[in-house]
């Protein structure tokens, strides 16, 4: 008995290490008491060399990211959503099947599950090329041939947290539920967010708006919409949050320096 204890307690201590190592590799995670303008020595380095991120609507709750590094990401990937070259990295979320697919492209070298296997929660926490990725996971509900009766799948979901050129991006992926003070902690700070807006699949309009202006990232970039109302988000997440409809424009070209002053929903072609 004193021997097992004896792994036990070496154990938690080897997790605990682990996870102090995740948090000491993440700047976003470093950057979470940090007012929001300041930047650390690093950040400035990096984003000197860096420069701009592209972030492309393709459609439903698909972005694509590319790194100046020329790393290319795809989010709640399922193939039907292309836009340019394929990605090098897909993150997918076990929601409905317009959210992942198990077959994609033999082509894409990384592929990142947001559920887990074995009822192990899915962890990332890896860097690729210029890109440090890492995920927060969250409940889900049984979707659609799965069975019914609202019964909740445990980290069947992962917010993934993108952290390149000085910028920390988050996509929350199809978000079922709130989030509590641990979920915050281990986001840590975002500068851009992608939300889901639909309403009803995956959370009602008062409960993502609440995220929304908890989390105070500078842009807000909506996904998942359906039908909803713009105005509709627009007054509940409010009037701190200016809008900036961009017609015509399916990509936002930006870089740690030209984050907006002000919380600002950004409205790209198609969304």
């Amino acid at each position: 008995m004193p021997k097992l204890l004896a792994v036990l307690v070496l154990l938690g201590s080897l997790i605990a290490q682990a996870s102090a190592q995740d948090a000491q590799r993440s700047e976003c995670l470093a950057m979470a008491n940090v007012p929001p303008r300041a930047m650390p020595v690093g950040f400035r380095r990096i984003a000197a060399k860096a420069d701009e991120v592209a972030i492309t609507y393709a459609g439903h709750s698909t972005y694509y990211v590319d790194t100046p590094g020329g790393v290319r990401i795809a989010t709640d990937y399922n193939g039907a959503y292309r836009t340019g070259r394929l990605p090098d990295v897909v993150t997918m979320n076990r929601a409905h099947d317009t959210h992942f697919t198990l077959f994609p492209d033999p082509k894409i070298p990384h592929v990142l599950h947001g559920w887990g296997e074995n009822g192990q929660p899915a962890h990332y926490a890896e860097r690729i090329g210029d890109v440090y990725i890492r995920n927060v996971t969250t409940d889900i509900r049984r979707y659609w041939g799965e069975g019914s009766g609202g019964e909740m799948i445990k980290d069947g979901n992962s917010i993934f947290i993108f952290e390149v050129a000085g910028l920390c991006i988050g996509h929350l992926g199809h978000l079922h539920h709130k989030l509590d003070d641990s979920h915050f902690a281990a986001i840590g700070r975002l500068d851009i967010v992608m939300v889901p807006i639909d309403g009803t699949y995956t959370m009602s309009l008062d409960g993502v708006s609440e995220i929304t202006r908890r989390l105070r990232a500078a842009i807000v970039l909506p996904m998942h919409r359906f039908a909803t109302p713009l105005d509709e988000f627009m007054r509940l997440i409010g009037q701190q949050f200016e809008i900036d409809r961009r017609g015509g424009e399916r990509t936002l070209k930006i870089s740690r320096d030209t984050l907006p002053a002000t919380p600002t929903v950004i409205i790209l072609d198609g969304v």
